[in-house]
């Protein structure tokens, strides 16, 4: 039986606009460009060059790299769009995926899927490290691993009952200290707890909770905090 082959990475984020801007910018020839290439050890032809600026073809992640050191500029400027995906992120950092994987301290396999299926399985001291790696605050940090919705549950759950039951797993999702984490989820609870009238279950009007949504809300307080992981 023939084993399935994987399926192609996608694309690599590009503008060839982009492309083209910087080096027209710099005054370069696309010979020159294929030159400064080889000198990453990326040998192609001129043709690339023009092929990847007409949006023809699109440079692989070693090309792009090796491209955006030729051409002395940010990859991200390169990408024709903010980063979005883990992916984009150790791109605009510069790094092959075995790079990415030996710096965060996590098996290649492991990392490699956690790339192609979005879905990060990462302990809290790989998560740390992935924020560091890759140059994320803890906001992009928990979009790119979609753990979005984790949090909006738990949170919603320190605000029905207790914080502290929720700490724990919590801090499996962002990579903050106990401390401060215990501090800005107090907080949160505190301005969500609507009081009652003694002897009655009719809340005060004059305290009801705060009408912004509750993740909104613990960003902003969090973002109080010393965090060694920017918010």
């Amino acid at each position: 039986m023939r084993r399935r082959q994987p399926p192609p990475p996608p694309p690599v984020p590009f503008s060839p606009t982009a492309a083209r801007s910087h080096r027209t910018g710099l005054g370069l020839t696309p010979e020159q460009v294929a030159e400064g290439m080889a000198a990453h050890g990326i040998r192609l032809l001129p043709a690339h060059v023009t092929g990847w600026e007409s949006g023809g073809i699109r440079p692989s992640e070693e090309e792009f790299i090796a491209l955006a050191r030729v051409l002395w500029c940010p990859p991200v400027q390169l990408m024709g769009a903010p980063p979005g995906t883990l992916r984009d992120f150790r791109l605009a950092r510069e790094l092959g995926r075995e790079q990415a994987a030996r710096r965060i301290g996590m098996p290649l396999p492991a990392y490699e899927r956690a790339e192609s299926t979005g879905r990060w399985t990462g302990d809290e001291e790989q998560s740390r490290a992935l924020a560091h790696v890759l140059g994320l605050g803890l906001r992009t940090l928990l979009a790119v691993t979609h753990r979005e919705d984790d949090l909006d549950r738990r949170l919603r759950q320190c605000v029905d009952g207790r914080w502290q039951g929720q700490l724990k797993a919590i801090g499996r999702l962002l990579p903050v200290a106990p401390d401060i984490l215990s501090s800005a989820l107090s907080d949160l609870q505190n301005e969500y707890l609507v009081p009652t009238h003694w002897g009655s279950s009719t809340p005060a009007p004059a305290d009801r909770a705060p009408q912004q949504p509750l993740a909104r809300r613990f960003w902003e307080l969090l973002s109080r905090y010393p965090t060694e992981i920017p918010v």
